[in-house]
């Protein structure tokens, strides 16, 4: 892995010093077809005539000698003090002479959990955090499906304050007027990223249920038997006899999130935020059949051509293919 803000990475660089030694190129002449500067170029090529394939390797930018950094008796005196008290930066620094900032960057670096995190009678961690302990992702297309309800405001005929402006909402029959919301049930498969979507009048249990059949034939369709199926704890998942029959049909296992953390069940979350940024207010609708209607080809852009950053810049179906 190159450096954040290298422009050449090591096959570049190999390319560089092999059309300098092997070719006998002018170096100015190579760093411009390759876009570096010559300086930059002279350095790759000095490191290849003397390291050979090592030189070209990024090296660690860190000073060989660091004389400011905390010396080590004092960041042990920061950590043994802060198991023993449980105190905080503002409190540790005073005390052992060092600016609270100092401490902070001590504790960070260390990876010791915050103080709101822990119990503050025993200090174990009590408290999840905002990040999950590890990604994941599981190995075959159907493993896991992750649903949610996105809720997002209607449009009303001839458009909304988005088409508008925000003065469209301040009359008092505009603030009285109940336009109500559409609810977009979104159903992602964890391994291709393949997502489902439809825009249903309510979130009971229901019409959850009834989502999840059609997700199970869309799925189906693809190749894809569910297997298990996350969803977060509200009750038209977990209370609902409708949807636990879906569950049954569809010969899966439902399982749900730790209660509080919606991240667990990220990537119907972000699939949520990519939607609205890229569907729902990408462009000012005038009706809400309008967006209605965008929605399914967005969805076949999306499974079918979008980048997806984490399948290597490939859309979901490639996943399938």
């Amino acid at each position: 892995m190159s450096h954040a803000n290298a422009r050449l990475n090591i096959h570049g660089r190999r390319l560089l010093a092999r059309r300098v030694i092997d070719d006998g190129r002018p170096v100015a002449h190579v760093a411009k077809e390759l876009g570096v500067s010559r300086q930059c170029a002279s350095r790759w090529v000095n490191r290849f005539r003397t390291e050979g394939e090592a030189g070209l390797r990024d090296r660690s930018s860190r000073p060989r000698r660091q004389p400011r950094r905390t010396p080590a008796v004092i960041e042990a005196a920061v950590l043994t003090r802060r198991r023993t008290h449980r105190e905080g930066p503002d409190v540790l620094g005073p005390e052992l002479g060092v600016p609270a900032r100092t401490v902070g960057a001590i504790l960070a670096r260390h990876r010791v959990p915050l103080l709101r995190e822990c119990d503050p009678l025993t200090g174990d961690v009590i408290r999840a955090s905002k990040t999950t302990s590890r990604r994941y992702e599981r190995e075959f297309p159907g493993d896991l499906i992750h649903i949610d309800v996105k809720k997002i405001g209607r449009i009303p005929d001839g458009g909304g304050w988005r088409a508008h402006g925000r003065q469209m909402g301040s009359t008092s029959a505009a603030k009285k007027a109940r336009i109500g919301f559409d609810y977009v049930h979104a159903a992602v498969d964890d391994h291709s990223r393949l997502a489902y979507a439809e825009i249903l009048p309510n979130e009971q249990g229901p019409t959850c249920a009834d989502f999840l059949r059609r997700a199970g034939e869309f799925f189906a369709a693809h190749g894809i038997t569910i297997r298990q199926v996350m969803s977060d704890n509200a009750l038209n998942y977990t209370r609902s006899n409708d949807f636990a029959a879906a569950i049954e049909e569809l010969g899966a296992k439902h399982i749900t999130i730790r209660p509080h953390c919606p991240w667990q069940n990220g990537k119907v979350e972000r699939f949520n935020r990519t939607l609205q940024v890229e569907w729902a207010y990408r462009q000012v609708f005038t009706s809400n059949t309008a967006r209605t209607e965008a929605l399914a080809p967005w969805l076949e852009h999306y499974n079918n051509q979008r980048r997806h950053s984490a399948l290597g810049g490939r859309p979901p179906i490639s996943r399938l293919s």
